[in-house]
């Protein structure tokens, strides 16, 4: 085999579904880029025409047919050049996912996905066809024929072939055929869901499949979020021969992230550079970077002015606001000061001067104050350490702060239903009635400051309070968006004490030191999370067991029992507490604002977990423990 020189190029591409001039001008801005680089070969992520993200628009062979004029369009920047572009291709009523290949404004063929993702998030059968191995056809489309299936293309006497996304997960991965047929390169446009820890995996897979097979791979994910609830990375991988050749930086905030390398193919290919890679993954680090990245471009996609918040001085909404001040931080460092301000759309260009001629850390709490609006809603149950808090960390944040009582509304709701039902109401009889009517309260107040500053409003509750009904509809659920809907409350707590610490929060302080507290009931009664439920740690053991590993409620006893987590009397009760809430309000799930998908699981029925809104509500299951227990 004579040595050959290619210049490969992989880009992370932040798109959005059907958003056509967008798009294309991330893909042309990509092309360019590599063109200047000298490169002979450019991946771009999957379906990046028009978006991952397209759901059901899929199955409207209008959408296939739009992109690919636009696909023809992309053709005519390809001068000396070869780019790998995603679509769907609409054929003989079927949609298929494909990589098209242009060479020097030609297009070569068409490769269409084989095996499609239909777990957790994913739901790609419910659009795609899968394409058969080893099958190649031809189509014809607006006068011309192109070839597609399953091919292998050729670079200056190099050959190369495709695994889109899910195929390189599978144990019968493309790439087992393609290397017998003397492919020296594999490349993956992927559509690559964040979770917390799957660079690691994605890293594997990459690297591990250039040893195997003795090859080149290419990886190019998609960026940002993208269309609502998925966060993609932008994970750039160049690998050979088990070695990481090229890593780019994750969840940055440009439109287009590439990375460039000269990739020798020889009998004995000549590696010049390595990267060393470095794991463990830092989790806080991962999340507060995906957090941040996603309201970001959930902002800038929805044309909104910033976000309000209800500050409430709790672990929660305190996540909420350092998300929103992480955004700013962060986008300024990955696009520069006036960059970022020009993207957020919401800023003028005296706005932007004023920001230029302040210190850093002046200028980001200068636009941290425009961006988010924070409001310090007490009653007569609120505690001066929760105002505090609020206060604090707002201040130490630069975002604009309000501070209103709601009691008054609170007694003429209440003194209408007295009324009404000609009684007084009372703790002892009426205690979910008295404190839901306080989350309640504090709803239309935060929604008229949403509405004033067409800003989106921030819902707080996490995934823990999610599982079990912990938290009031058309209360602290109220929201545009929920940002840490997928997130558990133990996780929460410590990477507020972590971003104290490494981030440099002294605001987080005040909530760090206490005791998570919905604080509805009189304050005698030193209400308290824990105490309405049980241990943070144990519910989320309990909500991972039942769906994420899928045990029944008798096998999620002895997993734990045999922890010995807690007394079987004691650790009995909470498991039948868990089954009865999740089951009694998963009415409460399906109500939620949209959340952002950020750890391997979560428990949004409108992305991974479905679960009947009526149920038998695991009673048999339940009884039959007990009788077991005791």
């Amino acid at each position: 085999m004579k040595e050959t020189r290619l210049m490969l190029a992989a880009a992370a591409l932040n798109q959005t579904p059907m958003d056509w001039d967008g798009n294309l001008q991330n893909i042309k801005e990509a092309i360019t880029e590599a063109i200047n680089n000298r490169t002979q070969l450019l991946l771009l992520p999957e379906l990046c025409i028009t978006g991952y993200g397209c759901e059901d628009m899929f199955l409207s062979p209008w959408i296939s047919e739009v992109a690919f004029q636009k696909l023809l369009e992309v053709k005519e920047w390809c001068e000396n050049i070869t780019v790998a572009v995603g679509l769907p291709v609409f054929l003989n009523k079927s949609v298929y996912n494909t990589a098209c290949v242009i060479k020097n404004k030609e297009i070569v063929g068409f490769t269409a996905k084989q095996f499609l993702a239909n777990d957790g998030v994913h739901y790609e059968p419910r659009w795609f066809t899968p394409w058969p191995a080893h099958e190649v056809q031809e189509f014809e489309m607006m006068g011309k024929r192109y070839q597609i299936g399953d091919i292998i293309y050729e670079e200056q006497g190099v050959k190369y072939a495709f695994e889109i996304c899910e195929d390189a997960w599978r144990p019968n991965r493309p790439a087992e055929r393609h290397m017998p047929k003397g492919v020296q390169l594999i490349l993956n446009p992927s559509a690559s869901h964040f979770a917390l820890s799957k660079t690691d995996v994605r890293y594997r897979l990459v690297v591990d499949a250039s040893k195997k097979y003795q090859c080149a791979y290419m990886y190019a994910n998609l960026l940002g979020n993208e269309s609502g609830r998925m966060i993609y990375d932008g994970e750039v991988l160049i690998a050979q021969n088990g070695k990481l050749i090229r890593r780019n930086e994750l969840l940055c905030f440009k439109n287009v992230d590439m990375e460039c390398a000269e990739v020798c193919f020889s009998e004995n290919p000549e590696i010049a550079e390595v990267i060393e890679y470095l794991p463990p993954i830092d989790e806080n680090n991962e999340l507060i970077a995906a957090l941040s990245l996603a309201l970001f471009d959930y902002m800038r996609k929805s044309r909104s002015r910033g976000f309000v918040l209800s500050l409430s001085g709790g672990a929660d909404s305190s996540l909420c606001a350092v998300a929103v001040a992480e955004m700013v931080r962060r986008g300024i460092h990955s696009l520069d000061l006036l960059n970022f301000v020009a993207k957020t759309q919401v800023f003028s260009m005296r706005d932007a001067a004023a920001f230029e001629d302040m210190s850093e850390e002046e200028a980001q709490k200068a636009i941290v104050s425009k961006l988010l609006t924070c409001a310090y809603q007490g009653t007569v149950n609120s505690s001066d350490d929760t105002y505090n808090s609020a206060k604090g960390l707002a201040d130490s944040i630069g975002a604009t702060f309000y501070n209103w009582t709601i009691d008054d509304e609170v007694k003429g709701y209440v003194s209408k239903i007295e009324t009404a039902l000609d009684r007084s109401l009372t703790w002892e009889q009426d205690d979910i009635t008295l404190q839901n009517i306080q989350a309640r309260v504090r709803a239309p107040g935060i929604w008229m400051l949403a509405n004033i500053n067409n800003a989106l409003l921030l819902a707080t509750s996490n995934r823990s309070e999610a599982s079990v009904g912990y938290a009031t509809m058309d209360g602290d659920t109220a929201g545009s968006i929920s940002p840490i809907a997928g997130i558990d409350k133990a996780f929460i707590r410590q990477f507020l004490l972590w971003a104290q610490k490494e981030l440099g929060y002294e605001g987080l302080q005040y909530v760090n030191n206490l005791q998570p507290s919905a604080e509805l009931r009189p304050a005698k009664e030193e209400q308290t999370d824990e105490k309405d439920l049980m241990p943070y740690e144990v519910l989320n053991q309990i909500e991972r067991l039942a769906f994420h590993d899928r045990f029944s409620p008798g096998e999620v006893f002895h997993i734990l029992n045999e922890q010995q987590v807690a007394a079987p009397d004691l650790l009995l009760d909470w498991i039948t507490k868990f089954y009865s809430l999740w089951s009694r309000n998963q009415w409460k799930r399906e109500r939620y604002a949209p959340s952002f998908h950020l750890d391997d699981y979560n428990v949004d029925p409108r992305s991974w977990l479905r679960f009947p809104i009526l149920s038998g509500g695991f009673r048999n299951e339940l009884q039959h423990l007990q009788q077991l227990v005791k």
